[in-house]
């Protein structure tokens, strides 16, 4: 199902054997548009310190009642690597993390979670259930250089620049909860449009200027403009896709594959 990050914000984490704490904002790497970490509030458990958790270990969840559960201990949890959640987070932690619960790394394969496109709803097993670092420096590989995480607090409210002028500014991400992959920007466009708001697909982004705080389209302010309005007060529907589908189609005809075309061959992770 499809649901905004704000939604998100302030959900309960469940481990196996109690309350974690609070989803604080999530963390998504610029090149796959994929969240990539929970950034979970601990409150008085830990102190207050923050700890962040990979969709990898998430399980059953309760959405009506704002719970998800994670296949982790607490213990599990506590002594895990640390991280300081304020500055960057850097390849060489993301490898002694993954390595830590015996999970494989997500940029170390063709799909959005290294093998794999999509997550199943469970997670592997860890590589140690007492909650001991098992560490093989051999296999922690960083080749890959630094990750590029960010986090969804900082980048709602980055201005969007269309291709001939400013539209209005990042008011939230449309996430998949099975495959926890960014699907949508919503644009906060009533500067320019009082009455109307608009979900941009991640093809209609040409680059996103991280400096300047600006998320550049390829598209016109016209062609935004006439897209299907979003009512953000109703959940996501299948009608609605399906009308921003058909929107593309005749924007962009030769976009669309010629064998079986699908809403997700035309809103391609990036």
């Amino acid at each position: 199902m499809l649901r905004r990050a704000h939604e998100l914000h302030g959900v309960v984490i469940h481990a196996r054997d109690g309350i974690v704490g609070n989803l604080d904002e999530i963390l998504f790497d610029d090149a796959q548009w994929t969240v990539r970490y929970l950034v979970v509030e601990t409150g008085t458990w830990l102190n207050k310190k923050k700890v962040l958790l990979s969709p990898i270990a998430i399980g059953f969840s309760n959405w009506e009642n704002n719970i998800l559960n994670v296949n982790l201990t607490r213990t599990q949890i506590e002594n895990s690597p640390d991280v300081e959640t304020d500055e960057p987070v850097s390849r060489h932690w993301e490898a002694r993390y993954h390595e830590y619960y015996g999970w494989p790394y997500y940029w170390g394969g063709p799909g959005g979670w290294g093998s794999f496109s999509f997550l199943n709803g469970t997670a592997p097993a860890p590589a140690s259930f007492a909650g001991v670092a098992v560490l093989d420096t051999a296999r922690v590989d960083v080749s890959e250089g630094d990750c590029h995480l960010r986090s969804s607090k900082e980048v709602i409210g980055y201005r969007i620049a269309a291709t001939d002028g400013y539209i209005g500014h990042v008011d939230d991400f449309i996430v998949d909860d099975q495959s926890w992959r960014i699907r949508y920007i919503a644009a906060d466009t009533r500067v320019i449009w009082p009455d109307k708001r608009v979900l941009l697909p991640l093809n209609w982004i040409e680059s996103v200027d991280w400096p300047d705080h600006t998320v550049k389209m390829n598209i016109s302010c016209d062609q935004i403009e006439n897209a299907p309005e979003w009512d953000h007060h109703v959940p996501i529907s299948a009608e609605f896709e399906d009308s921003l589908y058909c929107y593309c189609v005749r924007q962009w005809p030769a976009a669309v594959p010629a064998n079986e075309p699908k809403k997700d061959d035309l809103i391609p992770m990036v």
